[in-house]
């Protein structure tokens, strides 16, 4: 009989909460057992595996990019879109450095198919269309925007930034810059 008051979704966000303060990696069923002085087993009523437990945030973490996205992207486009949509991600990353971690687990296809990553994926390229990228550019693009998002990210998050000037934000706004003006200026492939 599943106790009193857990629920999976309680049990999601509290994974969550506990991703954010320990690291995504460091979640388990057993350290969720032990924040809600249960047994281990009463959690398998809800929850099959720590894998479970780990695929459920990292929707969760999508769900609420996607959610932040949307409202960011609303009425911008451009160059305010791309900053607005690079500001999500570095915002999110560091507010929730546990979710943004769950929000690159890697899903199973079916899963990935029915995600807010969808979402995100979407609004990337919607970020694109005020750029006149064709395909396969368009897909190029999308590729650089996430390894520049992400890479920047995990490096500031790591503390990579925190010994040196400029600050990280400035450096933040001139890559944002940066990546406008190639956005716009998109070279030719080589022939």
């Amino acid at each position: 009989m599943p106790r009193a008051g857990l629920t999976v979704e309680r049990l999601t966000r509290a994974g969550a909460e506990l991703a954010d303060e320990v690291g995504f990696d460091q979640v388990t069923v057993s350290a969720l057992a032990r924040r809600f002085d249960v047994k281990v087993a009463s959690l398998y009523s809800h929850l099959k595996s720590s894998q479970d437990l780990k695929t459920r945030i990292a929707l969760l973490a999508l769900e609420e990019l996607a959610d932040r996205a949307a409202d960011a992207l609303a009425g911008r486009a451009g160059k305010d879109a791309l900053a607005a949509f690079a500001d999500v991600y570095r915002d999110y990353a560091r507010e929730h450095p546990g979710r943004y971690a769950a929000a690159r687990f890697r899903l199973d296809p079916e899963t990935a198919a029915a995600s807010a990553g969808v979402r995100l994926a979407q609004m990337t390229r919607a970020v694109l269309r005020g750029y006149d990228l064709s395909e396969p550019d368009q897909t190029h693009a999308v590729r650089l925007l996430g390894s520049v998002f992400h890479g920047y990210v995990s490096l500031e998050l790591a503390g990579g930034f925190s010994h040196s000037a400029p600050d990280p934000g400035t450096s933040w706004v001139r890559i944002v810059d940066a990546l406008d003006s190639l956005l716009r200026d998109w070279p030719a492939p080589a022939p």
